[in-house]
């Protein structure tokens, strides 16, 4: 029982690359189609996560909340500002805890799904490169 809380409450390492903390899935849950994060400020976190029809993973600290999504999430797509997006889950971020367990065993949050919210959270028009002025 204490095992399996404390993988509940994993969080992230230090990894020693430019200060920067990769976020630890739960050793149950296996990342398949690699792992990155989108990061809002914690001030967005409740709104964003009661918004989505999916979460999966989500860790938080004191100024920021990541989701995990598949890696490559980020092709194709810019980010709203003040979102954050992270490559192989490495955050900024102070001692980041799980706070969402996803239903499933999938880590992932739907990235669509979260860039259309974040967008409409920060008052930023979707934009999308692919596409943009010609031909799909």
């Amino acid at each position: 029982m204490l095992k399996h809380l404390a993988t509940r409450l994993r969080g992230g390492r230090h990894s020693g690359r430019n200060g920067l903390v990769r976020l630890d899935l739960p050793s149950t849950i296996v990342p398949v189609l690699g792992c990155d994060a989108v990061g809002v400020p914690a001030r967005y976190g409740f709104r964003l996560l009661g918004r989505l029809p999916r979460n999966g993973c989500v860790f938080a600290d004191t100024d920021w909340w990541w989701w995990i999504v598949p890696s490559g999430s980020d092709q194709d797509l810019m980010w709203p500002l003040p979102s954050h997006y992270a490559k192989g889950a490495y955050v900024p971020a102070v001692n980041p805890r799980l706070i969402r367990w996803p239903d499933d065993n999938s880590p992932y949050t739907p990235p669509i799904p979260l860039y259309l919210n974040a967008c409409q959270l920060t008052g930023t028009a979707p934009l999308w490169t692919v596409g943009v002025g010609g031909h799909a």
